[in-house]
């Protein structure tokens, strides 16, 4: 007999629900139970779809590669001297992207 492993496992314990409402109401309150939303952050962490982003301003750091490290020509990562695969012409391929 085959067993099937992604289905709940059930105790001994665990009374078997009567009707069909009782086993709709357990099965909500186990959905609910999984949920973790933490109020205060919901509505500052949502950008709503045409926000007018004009009056932002993006700052990031640009960090040069280092001795050891690369840009790959093909995929634009850097990565270091050891995932070196092919260099020709100054140009730098990754060993991800040449298949290897």
């Amino acid at each position: 007999m085959s067993t099937d492993y992604d289905e709940p496992r059930k105790s001994e314990s665990d009374p078997a629900p009567e009707s069909l409402e009782e086993l709709r109401t357990a099965q909500s309150s186990v959905r609910v139970a999984g949920v973790d939303v933490d109020e205060p952050d919901t509505a500052e962490g949502i950008e709503l779809p045409g926000a007018d982003l004009s009056a932002m301003e993006l700052t990031v750091e640009v960090v040069p590669p280092k001795e050891d490290e690369f840009v790959c020509s093909s995929c634009f990562l850097v990565h270091h001297r050891s995932q070196l695969a092919r260099e020709k012409s100054g140009m730098a391929y990754c060993a991800e992207c040449e298949g290897g």
